[in-house]
């Protein structure tokens, strides 16, 4: 691990789901944290309790607009962006501007404060993969017109941009292939697999798979990824290195977990597959055991589900209060 400052930190999107729970870290080691975001697919909530806290700022912002920050600045975490598959069809614009334009003016803010950057990326950069599990090395089998293709041509344009960054200005950068995390403050509506089977179990109505729900998912609790991001952001190494749960299902067993979990008495029903929807996807995490000094997964799905189902009763239970 490197041993550079990290006091003064800004976090795009640091409103949204993995952005809120990284704002808690970086507050816990002691960093002053500033966060823009537009709230298109963040929320005010999430953040909600850090609002009068000393080294916590938050500005509504679009950062694919001129990117200045006030002071020294020595750590930037670009984590905006809408991410799941129900904005690809709905946000397609700005997925695509926030991935170029944003990552732009990040990598900008970057080199002019001499900050290291950290990209958040994902696994839709391996596309519908022929390679299982997926390696850092692995180029991908991308539709770039797809319907997918604007957040995974988005990611791998923010991918080739941050290094070429770090080839011709020097930028200290880090870049973060992320995959399925789940956990608390995912959005009821989000439109992922494991906030819909939650929802629409918890509410009695049909849980709903996308073909036969045989294509499979690696779901990593966001704890556990939040530790690999922190520990990739302090590390020497540049280059995309997979965070994510080894540990493969398929979709049809999630949803049968969380019907179990939830005590339900929903029905699984199958509705046509998305086109290009992965068959597979699944992190080799070999890079990330090595740099990131032994980093793996610890919480395991099951509890990690327990735990987001406690989370996602709570938001039915208030938004039920709000309406009353």
């Amino acid at each position: 691990m490197t041993s550079r400052r990290l006091k003064r930190v800004l976090i795009t999107g640091g409103a949204g789901f993995i952005g809120s729970h990284l704002c808690h870290r970086l507050l816990d080691e002691g960093c002053e944290v500033v966060v823009f975001d537009n709230l298109l697919t963040g929320r005010v909530a999430n953040i909600d309790s850090l609002l009068g806290h000393e080294r916590f700022s938050f500005q509504h912002y679009d950062v694919t607009n001129y990117l200045y920050v006030d002071g020294p600045l020595d750590v930037i975490l670009h984590f905006a962006s809408p991410a799941s598959p129900a904005d690809f069809e709905k946000l397609p614009i700005q997925i695509l501007k926030v991935g170029s334009l944003g990552t732009h003016k990040a990598l900008g803010l970057a080199k002019a404060k001499g900050a290291r950057i950290l990209i958040a990326s994902t696994s839709e950069c391996y596309g519908d993969p022929e390679v299982n599990p997926q390696p850092e090395t692995y180029w991908g089998n991308v539709n770039p017109i797809g319907i997918r293709g604007v957040y995974d041509e988005a990611k791998r344009f923010s991918e080739a941009m941050t290094m070429a960054y770090h080839r011709h200005h020097g930028v200290d950068v880090r870049i973060a292939r992320i995959f399925n995390t789940f956990g608390p403050r995912m959005q009821l509506n989000d439109g992922r697999a494991i906030p819909n089977f939650f929802r629409q179990a918890i509410l009695g109505e049909d849980v709903t798979l996308y073909g036969d729900g045989s294509q499979t998912r690696s779901f990593c609790y966001v704890d556990d990824l939040v530790e690999g991001i922190w520990r990739l952001l302090r590390s020497s190494y540049v280059g995309p290195v997979n965070l994510g749960n080894p540990n493969e299902m398929s979709l049809r067993e999630m949803a049968e977990k969380v019907i179990s979990i939830t005590g339900s008495r929903s029905q699984i029903v199958s509705l046509p597959l998305p086109p290009d929807d992965p068959k597979v996807r699944r992190p080799n995490i070999d890079l990330a055991q090595r740099v990131l000094d032994g980093w793996e997964p610890k919480v395991t799905v099951a509890d990690g589900l327990e735990r987001t189902h406690e989370y996602f009763m709570a938001e039915l239970e208030r938004g039920e209060r709000s309406e009353d």
